[in-house]
């Protein structure tokens, strides 16, 4: 089947020659054509150009779509999630604008260890249901594609469910799915005082047992003040590659912890949060593989200390930006929210912006060859928005979905 989308006010984030990734000053750029078209073969995009192109005159398709006086953009890709997980922690909430921070809410049982034991409760069925409720908002919020992190089981099994969870969520959404096995989120109650133990746990059983079942893209570790020292980040690092899983960081949130070294060092595809970054932290950046990836729903959610994307940009970086849904720090599914917030709490421009939340974080989740961007052979992946003046709209009016119809795989959701 052959869809053409016409009259389309500005098809936006266009690549004639597909890129991986964008960094420093390139972030600022995007190709973006006015009065265009786009053609949509079954589940891939087959051409795009201007309206005066005189094929449109001659070719037949199966279905048009009338775009005049709206926006044509790639998916959102969302490179950080937590998606799988049961119950909400509203009570939390109310503990941290009381003042308790996010370590101490953990030291009394709460936060990760709060939604570990919800998991370890729950059915494969019922975290399977939530979770696609949370799909399905994401996908008519503009989001074509989402990594997902296990990390809330804390055993074995819970954790080796929540993986199942996130194959099944693969094989019958309609979003270019990720996961990561995250089994070093948090220490676990019975494993306080002895940490290493836990680090035997996660490197003899659950990397092997995920690998053995195909359930991990990626591994990811929590490495931070109170969480996972560089050493044994490393030594789980290493257990991963072994098993073909590459590495993914959750680094610096509460402190320079050594965890962006860390990433850069084991060629981690990305390392997340990063509010506590800085020249020694940017310098190791540089010339890696490594994508830094900004977590701005968390950062907001906790009253935390924005990460420098600013700076990492002036010194030639590249940024992603992705939301960190999960029930204690960040709970939103909404990319269009974290646009605005890219450019709102991080002064990014809005085409920074666009390209922090399509093609790089489509990087960091190693997708970028299939989308995050309007090009020749990529997934259908794209949303036509409600009427909208200019591009600069799209961050500028933050409580308000642009999003009009939303397409995944060439069908629209």
């Amino acid at each position: 089947m052959r869809t053409l989308v016409k009259n389309i006010k500005l098809l936006i984030n266009t690549e004639l020659v597909a890129r991986t990734r964008v960094q420093g000053s390139e972030m600022s750029h995007l190709d973006n054509i006015a009065n265009a078209f786009l053609i949509i073969a079954d589940d891939t995009i087959e051409a795009f150009g201007s309206m005066s192109d005189p094929r449109l005159n001659v070719e037949h398709f199966d279905r048009e779509i009338d775009a005049s006086g709206r926006m044509v953009m790639p998916s959102f890709c969302d490179s950080h999630t937590h998606l799988v997980y049961a119950g909400s922690r509203e009570i939390e909430y109310v503990d941290k604008i009381r003042g308790l921070s996010y370590e101490e809410i953990a030291q009394r049982g709460g936060g990760i260890l709060n939604s570990a034991l919800r998991v370890q409760q729950a059915s494969e069925q019922e975290l399977y249901d939530d979770a696609m409720l949370r799909i399905a908002q994401m996908t008519k919020l503009g989001t074509g594609a989402v990594e997902i992190k296990s990390g809330y089981g804390m055993t074995v099994e819970a954790e080796m469910k929540m993986l199942r969870v996130v194959r099944h969520i693969k094989e019958t959404a309609p979003l270019v799915v990720r996961a990561t096995l995250l089994g070093a989120h948090g220490i676990p109650l019975e494993y306080r005082g002895r940490q290493e133990a836990f680090v035997d746990l996660v490197v003899d059983r659950m990397i092997p047992q995920a690998a053995d079942e195909g359930l991990a893209d990626f591994i990811d570790v929590f490495c931070d003040r109170g969480f996972f020292t560089v050493a044994e980040t490393e030594r789980m690092l290493e257990a991963g590659a072994k098993h073909g899983m590459r590495a993914k960081i959750h680094a610096n949130e509460l402190a320079c912890s050594g965890g962006i070294q860390c990433a850069v060092k084991w060629n981690a595809l990305s390392c997340d949060h990063l509010e506590y970054t800085g020249a020694d932290e940017i310098a190791a950046l540089q010339g890696s593989a490594t994508m830094p990836t900004i977590l701005p729903g968390a950062a907001f959610f906790l009253n935390m200390p924005f990460a420098p994307a600013r700076t990492m940009i002036d010194a030639g970086l590249g940024v992603a930006m992705a939301s960190d849904c999960n029930p204690g720090s960040s709970p939103s599914v909404n990319m269009q929210l974290i646009l605005s917030m890219a450019c709102i709490n991080y002064r990014l421009l809005p085409e920074e912006a666009i390209n922090a939340t399509t093609l790089n974080t489509a990087y960091a989740m190693g997708v970028s060859h299939m989308a995050g961007s309007i090009a020749v052979g990529k997934k259908a992946n794209f949303f036509i928005t409600k009427p909208v003046p200019t591009l600069e709209y799209l961050p500028y009016s933050y409580g308000e979905n642009k999003v009009e119809r939303a397409f995944l795989n060439g069908k629209e959701q």
